[in-house]
This record gives C-alpha cells, sequence and structure tokens, in this order.
C-alpha cells in the first residue's frame, strides 16, 4: 500500500532506533486507515507534510481501523477486510488515496499510498480494502 512513510514516521523510527537521547516514540495500539481524495501528487504532499485537509468528510465516512500481519519480505499485509460504513450521501469526491494513522480522529500520518484505481462512493456504496 504505501508509497512511502511520513516524514514523521521516519523521524520517530531514526530517533528511537539511533537511541537519539529525546526519542519517546511508541508504537499506538490501534492503529487507523483513512481515506484522501484529490489529484493524487496533491494528496500525497499534503500527507508527506501531515496535512489532513483532503480527507474525506461526508457520506457517514469515518476513519476505520486496521491490524497488520508480522512483516516479511520488508513488507506487511493487513490481517483482515477493513470496511468503511455505507454511504448516506456521495463522498466529496473519488478516493485517490489511503493513509494508516494513529488517531481516529486528527492524529499523526505513518504511512500513505496512491490506489491503483481511484473509487467515486455514492449513496448506499461500502468502500472495502480486501483482506490481503
Amino acid at each position: 500500500m504505501s508509497d512511502a512513510a511520513s516524514n514523521y514516521l521516519e523521524n520517530e523510527l531514526l530517533d528511537h532506533v539511533l537511541n537519539h537521547s529525546t526519542a519517546s516514540f511508541a508504537a499506538e495500539n490501534t492503529l487507523y486507515l483513512a481515506l484522501f481524495h484529490g489529484t493524487a501528487a496533491s494528496v500525497k504532499a499534503n500527507l508527506e507534510a501531515g496535512t489532513l485537509t483532503d480527507e474525506i468528510t461526508l457520506g457517514n465516512y469515518s476513519r476505520q481501523t486496521i491490524a497488520f500481519n508480522t512483516a516479511s519480505g520488508g513488507s506487511a499485509t493487513n490481517n483482515g477486510a477493513v470496511q468503511f460504513p455505507v454511504a448516506t450521501a456521495n463522498y466529496d469526491g473519488a478516493v485517490t488515496c489511503i493513509a494508516v494513522m494513529d488517531a481516529a480522529t486528527a492524529g499523526n500520518v505513518y504511512f500513505y499510498g496512491e490506489l491503483t484505481v481511484a473509487k467515486t462512493v455514492t449513496t448506499g456504496d461500502q468502500f472495502q480494502i480486501a483482506d490481503t
């Protein structure tokens, strides 16, 4: 999924691994998947900077929890399907990017990536990331 780890996460991990005296990073017990709309290049630039202005806001959208299998070969897969609530209205733009976040609202971006194909979500649709 990930095009990149965010600058936030890269800096936290570097400080943690390199025993920087001010390192205080601790992974969250619960991670969330967030959906974003807009041109992929713009969304990814905003996510890299930690700016969340492109997050979906309409149609009963809310971030959903996501959990991962143990990493292997430099990657990790989600350990179950992630289903978003059934849309009660059209989302405010096609979903172009997703991000793993450390909070149900606001928070920090851990990883982000572009969908292979943008997905338009309309009333009655249910966005889902498959079990991998």
